[in-house]
């Protein structure tokens, strides 16, 4: 197991907090897929691999649309800020896959799992849904002068 749920921080929303449980299982179910393809490189598991990581980029579009969806129907102030954050997450996912395809470097993949992603998905619940969330929840925003 790459990430235990039970370290993921909580924001103020359930919904969001239940979509960040689905990503870590998702994640440690992708990462699990890719020490199967580094102890056994053959093309099959690099396929399984692959497979799994378009889907989890697919539910990972989803996941973002959903709160973008929200932030724009509650005219959450920074919006682009946090639209933007969620783009250049997945502009990264997609760099990366598309690197590991071309260049079969399982490394740089097991690397971006255990440090990038983890710091970045940490680091994005602490700061970005955690102020989104209690927007939400409360219609305030930090971002305002009252």
């Amino acid at each position: 197991m790459l990430i235990n749920k039970n370290d993921l921080p909580l924001v103020a929303e359930d919904f969001m907090n239940d979509v960040h449980f689905e990503d870590v299982e998702i994640i440690n179910n992708l990462y699990e897929k890719l020490l199967t393809y580094i102890n056994d490189s053959t093309k099959e598991n690099k396929n399984i691999f692959i497979d799994n990581y378009q889907e989890w980029y697919d539910h990972t579009v989803a996941h973002f649309k959903g709160e973008e969806e929200k932030m724009l129907e509650l005219n959450f102030p920074p919006y682009m800020m946090h639209k933007s954050e969620h783009e250049r997450c997945l502009e990264q996912m997609r760099l990366i896959l598309e690197y590991f395809i071309k260049n079969e470097d399982s490394q740089i993949l097991k690397n971006y799992f255990e440090i990038d992603l983890i710091n970045w998905l940490i680091n994005h619940i602490h700061t970005m849904d955690t102020v989104t969330a209690m927007f939400f929840k409360t219609g305030q925003s930090p971002c305002h002068a009252h």
